[in-house]
């Protein structure tokens, strides 16, 4: 059975891969059409770890982002999209937050196996 589940696995690893680059390619042109990154998605209300990554980083990194979220909610609003020379400009998937929060979750998961105290509670309303 298990053989039988790996040789399906193979099978279909290309068409998933396909998916996946069409999905990406779909992201991109939607968070281009705005001038967002993927990170700027990244919510520091529902995630405290979000939170605390963003307390490390650079704040004209914070106020990038907030430039751009602030663009995008006012295109949106204006039911318009960012001009095609300035979409052209946009690097959607360019980590900034990325490599800080994996850093956070690790410092996480190594406090938990140490069996240390996290340095906050998740408490959402």
């Amino acid at each position: 059975m298990a053989k039988r589940a790996g040789t399906l696995a193979t099978l279909t690893a290309p068409m998933w891969e396909w998916a996946a680059t069409k999905y990406q390619a779909a992201v991109g042109a939607e968070l281009r059409k705005y001038g967002l990154r993927y990170d700027d998605l990244l919510d520091p209300m529902m995630n405290m770890d979000v939170e605390r990554a963003m307390t490390r980083v650079p704040q004209n990194v914070l106020d990038d982002r907030n430039a751009r979220l602030k663009r995008a909610m006012d295109l949106s609003m204006k039911h318009v999209y960012l001009s095609k020379d300035l979409q052209k400009q946009q690097t959607p998937f360019l980590p900034y937050l990325t490599p800080t929060l994996l850093e956070v979750e690790s410092e996480n998961e190594e406090r938990k196996a140490i069996g240390a105290a996290i340095p906050y509670e998740r408490n959402i309303p």
